[in-house]
C-alpha cells in the first residue's frame, strides 16, 4: 500500500494498542517454548502425568479456553498467581532491543497500551530488556480483565472501561488473528502480524482483519508518520 494512502487511513488514531509476545519482538525469538516447557512442568506435577499428556492437556485449555491458564483454573480450581509465577520464570537473554522500532512507537501520536494475556509483572520483565519499558502507558494483563483472556469479549470490554478507550480511534496489533475478532465487532482498527505460526493463523478471517503484516518495523515505518501526526 502507498505511504500516503496507509497513512490517511490512520489520521483518526489517537490510541495505540499492542499485544505483547510475538509482537513486540520477532516470533523467532521463541520465548513461549520456554514458557511452554514451564507450563508442561507444572501441569505435570499438578495432575501427576507425563509430559506428552501434560502437553495435550495444555494445548486442548489452550484452545477450548483462550489460555492454559483459564482452563487449569475451570477444570481444576488452579491459583493465577501460583501458575504465572512458575511459566514465567524464565531467562531473557534471547530477546533484544530495536532501536529504531522504539523511535518509531514512541513518535506515534497519542497514547501506547500493551494488552496482553499475560501478567504485568511478566510484560515489564519483556518491556525492559526490549528497551520500551518507558513508551506505554499502561499494560492491561490477565488480573486486569478478571482471568477473562483474549478472545473473551470481556477482556477487550475491561480494557476499553478501565483505560477509557474509544474503540472507533484506537489500533489493535496482535500475533493471533482470532484474538481481532472482538476488537473489530467493537470498532478497533485491527492489525494482524501475521509470523506464521499455526495458533497465529488459526480462524483467520478478513472480515475482521484490517490490515494483515509480517514485520512490525516495515509496518511502523510505512505509516510515514509526517503524513498522520
Amino acid at each position: 500500500m502507498n505511504k500516503r494512502i496507509m497513512a490517511r487511513n490512520f489520521h483518526h488514531i489517537d490510541t495505540w494498542i499492542f499485544d505483547l509476545d510475538n509482537t513486540l519482538y520477532p516470533a523467532h525469538t521463541d520465548l513461549f517454548a520456554l514458557i511452554d516447557v514451564r507450563m508442561g512442568a507444572f501441569i505435570s506435577n499438578l495432575l501427576n502425568v507425563d509430559i506428552k499428556e501434560a502437553r495435550r492437556i495444555q494445548k486442548n485449555y489452550f484452545y477450548d479456553y483462550g489460555t492454559t491458564l483459564s482452563g487449569l483454573m475451570h477444570e481444576h480450581g488452579v491459583d493465577p498467581h501460583d501458575f504465572l509465577h512458575f511459566v514465567h520464570d524464565i531467562a531473557l537473554d534471547r530477546v533484544s532491543p530495536s532501536a529504531s522500532v522504539k523511535t518509531m512507537i514512541a513518535a506515534l501520536p497519542g497514547r501506547k497500551l500493551i494488552f496482553t494475556n499475560g501478567d504485568r509483572d511478566y510484560a515489564a520483565r519483556v518491556l525492559l530488556k526490549l528497551d520500551l519499558h518507558d513508551i506505554f502507558e499502561d499494560v492491561h494483563d490477565i488480573h486486569a480483565t478478571a482471568y477473562r483472556p483474549k478472545p473473551m469479549i470481556e477482556a477487550y470490554d475491561s480494557l476499553c472501561r478501565n483505560l477509557s478507550i474509544n474503540p472507533s480511534t484506537s489500533v489493535f496489533v496482535e500475533d493471533m488473528a482470532r484474538n481481532l475478532k472482538p476488537a473489530k465487532a467493537l470498532g478497533m482498527t485491527t492489525i494482524w502480524l501475521n509470523n506464521g505460526s499455526e495458533g497465529g493463523t488459526r480462524d483467520a478471517h478478513p472480515d475482521y482483519i484490517d490490515y494483515e503484516i509480517t514485520d512490525l518495523g516495515d509496518w511502523l515505518a510505512s505509516l510515514s508518520l509526517e503524513n498522520i501526526e
